[in-house]
């Protein structure tokens, strides 16, 4: 059985290209609340309006239902070449009827690649452009004899052009970049202007390892997009402390003239390794927002601000 260690890695290598903004679509597959097909199409349409081809999903996403809309409306939303990324290492077990089921964790070869065949079938695509082997953080022992192995040869065959791993803590993240030869991975809500975890080991390391960084979760689920009473933080009510962190820093960005949205989606760039940010959107006005929240100028002296603040670390500037 091929394994693969420290002693596999080959010098650091240029990281795997992405496009620089994408949409994570996990809202896509209901998460929170349902978005109807016609919702969901105009979305896909915003997307293609504002020149976004990358989209990260899941079977985990809504059952399968975010796959699948990609499949059937990718297209008539004018996406011809999209950059896919999914991910493996759960399985989907239909209830009855057909109704949706458990989720079970699978990590063997098998399930690896029945997890892809079925992405690709509900994406009616052959290949995909990432495959992330899905919060993995207490399956190390069978990532290593298994599903890791498993995704190499997926690779090897053309099914997908990168691998790597796709999680919410950047510890066990970075201890499987240390590991193995990991083109790309995805950490989601552990950089943000509200948490800064990836910066003490993982995004160094994938610095020097040549492995390309995808940061999701930017609005730490919405708080940073919106700091209402109301707002989510971290999948979670918010806690008054980081309601009024998120209130001080968008009173900071306000006197510059920058939504706060604005600095939340570019604070990631501000470290090197990141290639793309993913931002969860539910309707055409999330994306279009999104979009010019990319686009939007932030002047150096904002950054100053935060930094002094306590929400931009001192090292991001300081090179």
């Amino acid at each position: 059985m091929t394994t693969a260690s420290t002693t596999d890695r080959a010098a650091p290598r240029t990281p795997f290209a992405l496009p620089r903004i994408g949409i994570g679509t996990a809202p896509l597959g209901g998460l929170f609340e349902e978005v109807s097909e016609q919702d969901a199409a105009a979305t896909l349409r915003a997307a293609a309006e504002a020149g976004i081809s990358y989209f990260d999903t899941a079977p985990r996403y809504g059952h399968g239902q975010a796959e699948e809309r990609l499949g059937r409306l990718l297209g008539p939303a004018g996406i011809t070449e999209p950059v896919i990324s999914t991910k493996a290492g759960w399985l989907l077990r239909p209830g009855p009827g057909g109704a949706p089921g458990e989720v079970v964790t699978d990590w063997t070869e098998a399930g690896i690649r029945r997890s892809l065949e079925s992405s690709l079938a509900r994406l009616g695509r052959s290949s995909v452009d990432v495959l992330y082997l899905h919060d993995p953080d207490d399956y190390p022992e069978e990532v290593r004899r298994t599903a890791y192995p498993a995704a190499r040869r997926l690779r090897e065959e053309g099914l997908v052009r990168a691998i790597g791993f796709g999680m919410n803590h950047s510890a066990p993240l970075a201890a499987y970049v240390a590991e193995y030869e990991v083109d790309v991975v995805l950490i989601a809500g552990r950089f943000s202007l509200l948490d800064h975890e990836a910066l003490t080991t993982l995004l160094p390391l994938c610095a020097r390892t040549g492995t390309a960084v995808v940061v999701g979760g930017v609005f730490n689920t919405g708080l940073l997009a919106d700091p209402s009473p109301d707002a989510m933080f971290n999948y979670r009510p918010v806690p008054g402390r980081e309601l009024a962190r998120a209130r001080e820093c968008r009173a900071l960005c306000a006197e510059f003239g920058v939504p706060l949205s604005a600095a939340a989606v570019q604070f990631p760039f501000l470290h090197p390794a990141v290639s793309s940010v993913v931002v969860g959107c539910r309707s055409a006005a999330e994306v279009t927002a999104n979009a010019a929240a990319a686009r939007f100028p932030v002047p150096d002296g904002l950054w100053e601000r935060l930094t002094d603040a306590g929400f931009v670390p001192r090292s991001l500037l300081d090179g």
